[in-house]
């Protein structure tokens, strides 16, 4: 049977205009406190096809990898264009992304990830900012331009057949429904893993994801589980209108990418999903994300530049950002910093956000070790609600801790400054409101290197504490008010 969407045209129409009309658009267009390039987006023709004309179907059951194969092939050899996904649900294995090619879910549209192992060959790539052996990822792309992913349907990683669970992260009925699918306990059943690979693994790999090399990659393979969507050395992309969800590991990842444009998208996943992040932009340079929802397991929006050793080889800043009227519910951080920040990260503007429930607001980290330069970062008109720790938090003795299991300021050891210290400096925070957090801020910066040029103007906190300042020189509280009292 043959499905036509009655819109495809339309859309393939809408698409090519909007791509070749808006190039070059700023956001709210207003000036911004550096110097940042137009945003080029994608140049993807005006053609077309449809996914049901390469024999896919959509049941949810049969496996439609080669249809979104040939048809990719098909647009390529005739100079790009947009694939187009029907309503319904569409099963399949990894999907790569070429040169001027666009990805179009309509409305209705469910892409569903396949949980069949075989189908995800592992590679060389880049997590957490080190260079590692995983997963093929669901949706990828490696040094191609112009491509999108847009429309208003779901793309659906099956993440919960991947991720480990925290007993501690779930409730009695969900924990018993999870341990009733398989899979194996940790030693003091704490931990639940999807098989016995993945629990040999997770014990010689701690908090740093990267397993003991003399492991079988195959019997590990679930440990070594990707992101949903990974973008490497992409330039000129847009990712539009999509619900992204379940992933198996974080969702969105551009890597050493170029011209991004991120806009209306909605990000999910389980609040218990074990590295679970929104989105994390990782040395990448002219982005701009705006209007768009995130309700997550770690980290929503994520700032990063490789870790390390690695990321300083890499040696990849992360610059000219600008992220604006985005919501995040569900989080460890609703904007965050690091913690791999090794090739440096400057030039981001943060305004008009919201962040309601998430562990900490405005979230920094780094550790010893890192390097790297973080600088010229602002933060403006930020409302928060029911922070569950910190509404501001500065942490420079970070280490794989949650913020709400953190205890107090570091001790005051003094080491010699060198590439491996991190640096924060001039970040400027201001008209931020907090409805609700255990502490409003927390600076825990480095006796041989602290922070410096931080300031806090027209702020407004409510919260169970107040500010406590380690190891920072000329913070600058500017009509900052702590529970009505100010600073």
């Amino acid at each position: 049977m043959r499905f036509i969407p009655r819109t495809a045209l339309w859309v393939a129409i809408l698409t090519a205009f909007s791509c070749a009309a808006q190039k070059g658009q700023q956001g709210s267009g207003e000036v911004l406190p550096f110097d940042m390039p137009e945003v080029a987006l994608p140049d993807i023709p005006a053609r077309s096809v449809v996914l049901t004309d390469y024999g896919a179907f959509p049941d949810g059951q049969t496996l439609c990898s080669d249809a979104f194969e040939a048809a990719i092939s098909a647009l390529a050899e005739k100079g790009g264009g947009t694939l187009i996904v029907p309503e319904g649900l569409w099963l399949s294995g990894p999907i790569t992304l070429r040169s001027h090619i666009g990805l179009h879910l309509e409305k209705g549209a469910v892409l569903i990830f396949s949980t069949d192992q075989d189908l995800y060959p592992i590679i060389d790539t880049n997590f957490e900012g080190l260079d590692v052996r995983r997963c093929l990822s669901p949706i990828n792309a490696t040094g191609v331009h112009d491509i999108a992913i847009t429309g208003e349907g779901i793309i659906e990683g099956n993440g919960d057949a991947w991720r480990e669970v925290k007993r501690r992260k779930v409730g009695n009925d969900l924990w018993k429904r999870i341990v009733a699918r398989g899979g194996v306990l940790s030693d003091d059943g704490k931990v639940w893993y999807p098989d016995e690979g993945y629990k040999k693994a997770r014990a010689t790999a701690g908090s740093l994801n990267k397993p003991d090399d003399s492991l079988d990659e195959n019997e590990i393979k679930t440990f070594l589980r990707p992101v949903l969507v990974s973008l490497r050395s992409c330039d000129r992309i847009l990712l539009e209108g999509v619900t992204f969800q379940n992933s198996p590991c974080w969702n969105l990842h551009p890597l050493w990418c170029r011209n991004l444009t991120v806009r209306g998208i909605t990000v999910r996943n389980p609040h218990y999903s074990t590295n679970g992040d929104g989105i994390d932009i990782e040395s990448c340079e002219n982005v701009i994300l705006t209007g768009s929802t995130f309700d997550v397991g770690d980290d929503a929006i994520c700032i990063k530049s490789g870790k390390d050793a690695d990321g300083r080889r890499h040696a990849r800043v992360c610059r000219n950002l600008l992220i604006e009227d985005c919501t995040v519910y569900h989080g460890h951080g609703g904007f965050v910093v690091g913690s791999e920040m090794s090739g440096g990260v400057e030039r981001i503007l943060v305004r008009h956000c919201r962040f309601l429930g998430t562990d900490v607001g405005l979230r920094f980290k780094s550790t010893r070790g890192r390097g790297g330069l973080v600088r010229d970062i602002w933060c403006e008109d930020i409302l928060m609600k029911d922070i569950v720790s910190y509404g501001v938090i500065f942490n420079l003795y970070y280490a794989g801790v949650a913020a709400t299991e953190m205890q107090g300021g570091a001790a005051a050891d003094i080491l010699p400054v060198d590439e491996t210290t991190p640096e924060f400096r001039d970040i400027h925070i201001s008209r931020v409101t907090c409805s609700g957090a255990d502490q409003a801020i927390f600076i825990n910066g480095l006796p041989e290197l602290p922070l410096r040029g931080l300031d806090f103007h027209d702020c407004r906190f409510t919260a169970g504490k107040g500010v406590e300042v380690h190891q920072a020189e000329g913070v600058v509280f500017d009509r900052v008010i702590v529970n009505g009292i100010e600073l």
